[in-house]
Parts: structure tokens; C-alpha cells; sequence
């Protein structure tokens, strides 16, 4: 048990050793922690425990750290990374397990803790686990929502097929499509069952997307639930996501359910059904063809008619605005040429020249009002003219004396020897003046 065993100790006075752990031969820290793993190794050996997982954590180098738990008491769990990547299911916080390992102590901690080898589900097998576990994330990143499922194309020009080429589910396939609507079919090989068989069916499907099918088939026929587990794997499942062209699950019997048929566009109970959806009976269709080919014509004869009636009430309501806008178009014409013949020239001629006899009258018997108007008043400033002309002083004897270019009018204006111009009332007189007589000078 301890590193210094009994048998190397003797006991009692007279060259006997201690024994160790005892006060004369204590133990380290290291020795005790050593020890008790030891015992636990020998006496546990491997063994069972269940309980539930707690605490759970993984570290970067792989190692993985959880407790299991039960009603009184818990116990710390390591499995390392080569143990845990054996698992078929991903350990989680509550998980119900059965787990085989060692006992041991930490040393460092001086902890007890189980090196655990192996776990399975308690209650429930591991494989069922993991397909759980898987569901749950797939159906988490919405690869099974109804919202991503795209309808199957009426009539495929080319259908694709994966499945195993040796099967009975390619039969059923090419039997109930060109039963119904004879189109080509590509078929990739692929293993349905197997280890190989995930990797082989997600190869195929990348393959065959690449050619020009139109809808894509994915199965094979009834089987176990082992036998379908290939349909179940991720590596299929997202393939059958990532397809660019609608796709159909044709896996197993009507009974059996697998992640493909989940994450399909649609899901067909067996291949001979996924064929049926695959393509439309041509019988079928070419009687909705004639159907709809009768339906047109009719529906053309009744658009024909309808369009003629359409057309003669668009003819007379056309004429009756036509009509409506020559009427309206002559009476516009007919006002213009009132207009245009009111304002020819040879109309507003005639009017002028009558407006101008008018003024020549209106002139004349103005022109001869003014001048016996004018005549008038003539008569008589001459009559006043007259009365005060000097020529009528002059006739009564009296003379008018000029000198140079003034009239004399006293004698202080000239002098002796100046020449003088006599006025009389006829004729005129050359003088010269020999005297002056300046009169009274009060007369001035």
C-alpha cells in the first residue's frame, strides 16, 4: 500500500525500524496521496456509476470536466480527449449516465475523482441520443422550418437519383416515372448502408447538383433502423440542404421518419411514390391541356365578340364626338368669317369713304361758317379800322410830316434845311423846311 511496505519495518526495542505513518516515520503529503490511489486502484479496479452530469466543461487540449451527481453526494469526472472523442452522443449539463472508469486521487489537489473510459445513456441507448442531440441542433438552425421547403417544378426536363445503382428503390423510381411522364433520369451510385455510406451519399449529391436536373431524389427502400442511419448523419442531412434544386426523401417505408425526409422539400413514403411526385401523369396533363385549350378558345370567341362590342360602342361614341366637334369647328368657322368679312378692306373701305363724304360735308359747312363768321368780323374791324385810319384824317385836309423814318409830330423835331416828306390824303409832298415856329410851348 505505501511506499515503504511492512514488511521492510520491525517492530519493538533493540534494532526494530518504525512503521510508517508512524510518529517516529511519518508520511509526506505526496507518500499518503500516492498510497491512497493506490489502494483505490487495487481495490476498485474499474467499475460503473450513474448519476447525472453537472459542471461540464472542455478544455483546449481536448480534456473534458464534469460531476456526477445524485440525491447526497457528487463526484468529479475527467475523460480524456482520445475517451471523449469515442462517444456517439455530445455530453451535456443533465444528462442521465451510466459511466465506466477508475477511481483515483489528484495528487496536486489531493482531490478523489473517476477517470472515466466510456458513457452511455441511462434509460436510452446512445445512438438514440445522439440522433436527439443532433435533431435538436439541426431543427435549432431552422433547417427543418416549412418557410425554406421550395415547391417541386410542374414538368422536370431531367430528374436526379441518388441511391445504390443495385437496389430495388432505383427500379421502383424509373418504373413510376416513365409510367407517368417518361423524362430523362441521371442516377449517382452511391452506398446506402454502412460506414462508407454518409460520406459516399453526401458526394453524390454534391455531383450530381453540379448537372442540369431539375428536382433531385434521395433514398432507398425499407430497412432497420441501423440500415437507414445513413440518412440520419449530418453530413447528408446538410448536403440535402445545401442542394440548389427542390429535392424529394425517399428513405424506407412509410413508417420510418430520418433527418432527410425532415430536412427535404418533400418526403415521399417510398421510392415509387417519390417518382409519382417526381413527374405528372401525361395523360393527365395533356387532358388539363385540352381543357385549357377549349377553355382559351372559348374565352377568346367571348373577348373576340366582347371587343367587337367594345369597339362598335367606341365607333359611335367616336363619331358622336366627332360630329360634336365639326359642328363646334363650323360654327368657329362661320364666327371667323363674320369677323374676317367685317374687317376686309373693302368693307372697312366703304366705310371710310363714307365716313370721309361725311367729313368733307361736315368740313365744307364748317369751313363756310367760319368764313362767313371771319367775313363778318372783317366787316367790321374794317368798319373800326376805318373810322380810325389816318387816311380819313388826311382826307379832311390834313397832311402827315415824315422825317427820315419818324413821324413829326412837333417842330422841336427837325430843323431848318432838314428834307421832309409830306403825306397827303392822295399823293405826297418833297419839302424842305425854311422856318420853325415852336408854338406855345404849353401845347406840348
Amino acid at each position: 500500500m505505501w511506499p515503504v511496505t511492512l514488511a521492510d519495518a520491525k517492530d519493538g526495542p533493540g534494532g526494530s525500524s518504525p512503521r510508517p505513518g508512524s510518529r517516529d516515520l511519518p508520511l509526506s503529503v505526496s507518500q499518503l496521496v500516492r498510497g491512497v490511489n493506490n489502494v483505490l486502484e487495487r481495490t476498485a479496479g474499474t467499475l460503473w456509476v450513474e448519476g447525472e452530469v453537472a459542471s461540464l466543461s472542455r478544455a483546449s487540449s481536448g480534456h473534458t470536466y464534469f460531476s456526477l451527481n445524485d440525491a447526497r453526494a457528487q463526484v468529479r469526472v475527467v475523460m480524456w480527449r482520445s475517451d471523449a472523442r469515442r462517444l456517439k452522443f455530445q455530453l451535456e449539463d443533465g444528462l442521465h449516465l451510466h459511466v465506466r472508469g477508475r477511481l483515483g486521487v489528484y495528487e496536486r489537489d489531493g482531490k478523489f475523482q473517476m477517470y472515466a473510459q466510456t458513457a452511455e445513456p441511462a434509460g436510452v441507448g446512445a445512438d438514440a441520443l445522439a440522433l436527439d442531440q443532433l435533431r435538436a441542433k439541426l431543427m435549432a438552425e431552422g433547417l427543418f422550418d416549412e418557410e425554406r421547403k421550395r415547391p417541386l417544378p410542374k414538368v422536370p426536363s431531367r430528374i436526379g437519383v441518388v441511391t445504390s445503382r443495385s437496389g430495388a428503390a432505383v427500379r421502383d423510381i424509373i418504373r413510376s416515372v416513365y409510367r407517368r411522364f417518361p423524362v430523362p433520369i441521371l442516377i449517382a451510385d452511391a452506398q446506402v448502408q454502412g460506414h462508407t455510406a454518409p460520406r459516399q451519399i453526401a458526394h453524390a449529391i454534391a455531383q450530381i447538383c453540379r448537372t442540369d436536373i431539375d428536382v433531385l431524389i434521395v433514398g432507398r427502400g425499407g430497412g432497420s433502423a441501423s440500415d437507414l442511419a445513413a440518412f440520419n448523419d449530418e453530413r447528408v442531412v446538410r448536403a440535402v440542404a445545401g442542394c440548389p434544386v427542390p429535392t424529394i426523401s425517399a428513405v424506407g417505408h412509410e413508417v420510418d421518419m430520418t433527418l432527410t425526409d425532415l430536412v427535404a422539400d418533400r418526403r415521399a413514403a417510398t421510392p415509387s411514390m417519390a417518382g409519382e411526385m417526381a413527374v405528372p401523369v401525361l395523360a393527365e396533363l395533356a387532358a388539363a391541356l385540352d381543357k385549357e385549350q377549349r377553355r382559351l378558345s372559348r374565352e377568346s370567341v367571348m373577348m373576340m365578340r366582347s371587343a367587337r362590342q367594345d369597339l362598335d360602342h367606341l365607333t359611335i361614341s367616336a363619331q358622336g364626338r366627332l360630329d360634336v366637334a365639326v359642328s363646334r369647328r363650323r360654327r368657329g368657322l362661320s364666327e371667323l368669317r363674320t369677323r374676317l368679312e367685317a374687317n376686309h378692306p373693302r368693307a372697312r373701305l366703304l366705310v371710310n369713304r363714307a365716313n370721309v363724304k361725311e367729313l368733307e360735308a361736315r368740313a365744307h359747312r364748317s369751313l363756310h361758317h367760319r368764313l362767313e363768321s371771319r367775313a363778318k368780323e372783317f366787316g367790321q374791324l374794317a368798319g373800326r379800322l376805318n373810322a380810325l385810319s389816318p387816311l380819313r384824317v388826311l382826307s379832311r385836309g390834313y397832311a402827315l410830316a415824315i422825317a427820315g423814318d419818324r413821324v413829326v409830330t412837333k417842330s422841336a423835331d427837325v430843323r431848318v434845311g432838314d428834307d421832309i416828306i409830306v403825306r397827303l390824303a392822295r399823293g405826297a409832298l418833297g419839302c424842305r423846311v425854311q422856318t420853325l415856329d415852336h408854338g406855345d410851348p404849353q401845347d406840348d
